[in-house]
């Protein structure tokens, strides 16, 4: 939730016009951004994702960014992709819907990277 009013305010500064403003911002995303990475829980059970035959036959490698959400409970209820080569984000994605997580106090989204590289 914290990252996504970080996100909103971000996009909201970048329209407005100012010194003061600038510095207010640095400040907010500095202290938002700090709490950002500290809503990330730790993984407790993780599935590799299945290398799709395609990507590999084409050697495509890469990073896949996706936006997790995950409940008090450290179940995943939602992945989005946000950014990564289209045939490796699916993959990633329904490999992430079945991880696990710590629990935590309340739902938390967060930002993971997804790496995908044919020498593994």
């Amino acid at each position: 939730m914290r990252c996504e009013i970080l996100r909103n305010f971000v996009r909201g500064w970048r329209r407005t016009r100012g010194g003061v403003l600038a510095g207010i911002a640095v400040l907010v995303v500095g202290f938002a951004a700090l709490t950002c990475i500290a809503e990330q829980r730790a993984v407790k059970q993780k599935i590799a994702p299945v290398y799709p035959e395609i990507a590999k036959r084409l050697h495509v490698t890469g990073i896949v960014k996706l936006e997790v959400t995950v409940d008090g409970d450290g179940k995943v209820i939602a992945v989005k992709a946000v950014s990564g080569n289209e045939m490796l984000s699916d993959a990633a994605a329904v490999a992430v819907q079945k991880w696990k997580f710590a629990p935590g106090p309340d739902v938390s989204t967060f930002t993971l990277d997804v790496h995908f590289d044919l020498a593994q």
